[in-house]
């Protein structure tokens, strides 16, 4: 998945590019993870915030609280990970500017999902940023699959055909409808168990079907 998640980012850079796109700052979990092949285990709902920082030509960095690095390194192919802490000179936003720079430069967002934390912290630090909505660009990539991403898709598919098996199987008169959501949650955790190996980021994956 990694070596796919690094193409798909050297993509968005050349799109970033021709859009006269500087910098990108990532704040969406399913965008990081589309990219940078990880999550974080603690959203900016908590207060936490984690972001992938792309530059238009270069190596991207991601920043994230300091007691999740340990994950996240071991999850992502993205070289440079910053770490910041709740308090003090290693704040979030302190970490963040220092990775985005004083100099003026188009930032490409994306403005329908960017936080409300994060937005106000822009508009509150610094005037030397022109906020530019990159979500066209990312949704382009993400509307079209790849047959890597196809074949995901068919293996979710297998997964819920083995739920829906367990389900029918489960129906007896009777019996209660407890046994039937056991049983479904019990297939899908097996089927998709037989798709994860131990190796790299798939380790942090739970196989564990929870609906």
């Amino acid at each position: 998945m990694l070596e796919h998640a690094k193409a798909r980012l050297r993509d968005f850079q050349l799109k970033m590019q021709s859009a006269g796109i500087d910098i990108a700052l990532l704040t969406d979990e399913s965008t990081i993870a589309y990219y940078a092949g990880f999550w974080g285990y603690l959203s900016v709902e908590f207060g936490r915030p984690t972001f992938l920082v792309v530059p238009a030509d270069g190596d991207p960095t991601v920043v994230t609280p300091r007691m999740e690095s340990e994950m996240v390194s071991a999850m992502t192919w993205v070289p440079n990970i910053c770490t910041w802490e709740d308090s003090g000179p290693n704040h979030w936003g302190n970490v963040l500017m220092q990775n985005l720079g004083t100099q003026r430069c188009r930032l490409g967002v994306e403005k329908a999902v960017l936080p409300s934390l994060v937005r106000i912290w822009l508009d509150d630090s610094t005037d030397s940023l022109e906020l530019i909505d990159a979500s066209p660009l990312i949704a382009e990539m993400r509307t079209i699959k790849s047959s890597f991403e196809i074949g995901v898709m068919k293996q979710a598919g297998l997964i819920a055909a083995a739920m829906m098996s367990a389900a029918e199987d489960s129906l007896a008169e009777g019996a209660p409808e407890y046994e039937s959501a056991l049983a479904i949650i019990n297939a899908g955790t097996r089927a998709a168990a037989g798709f994860l190996t131990n190796a790299g980021w798939e380790r942090f994956v739970s196989p564990i079907i929870h609906n």
